[in-house]
């Protein structure tokens, strides 16, 4: 058994924790073990506030909506979030994507590098025209008795 879904989300800061209990949910009720759940939903948080903030188009006008896909199945969960924004510039794109950490000190600038430490494969592209995408899996581990753990 597996499970998929998609949302389309206004970019407004309620719809990340919004996505966030969602996936908690999700994982919770396949029987999904909770650290791994709590490292995905923080990553998905990072990925989310980061289109509600830069998920506008190039004149600055904000695109209304962004979207969150996640795929659980088996053995992996793969999360994508993808927004309308101007997209990542070049020094961001591309998997493992050369980031450097923010000052210790700064007050935003650490999702990109959080993303990478919580997820097991990272990948960072644009859309042509269209915006950012951030997609990321872990591989899962599952509570006794999960509706989903592979045999």
């Amino acid at each position: 058994m597996s499970i998929w879904w998609s949302l389309h989300l206004r970019r407004e800061a309620a719809s990340v924790p919004l996505a966030r209990r969602l996936l908690l949910g999700t994982m919770e009720t396949a029987g999904v073990d909770p650290d791994i759940s709590y490292d995905l939903s923080v990553a998905l948080s990072e990925a989310c506030a980061n289109a509600v903030e830069h998920g506008g188009d190039d004149s600055g006008t904000p695109s209304a909506e962004y979207r969150v896909t996640a795929y659980l199945d088996g053995e992996k969960c793969r999360i994508e979030v993808a927004d309308s924004g101007p997209g990542f510039p070049p020094s961001r794109r591309g998997h493992r994507a050369a980031l450097r950490p923010a000052h210790a000190s700064a007050e935003s600038g650490r999702g990109l590098c959080l993303i990478e430490q919580l997820a097991d494969h990272v990948h960072f592209r644009n859309r042509p025209g269209q915006g950012a995408v951030v997609s990321f899996d872990k591989i899962l581990k599952w509570r006794e008795g999960a509706l989903l753990k592979v045999s």
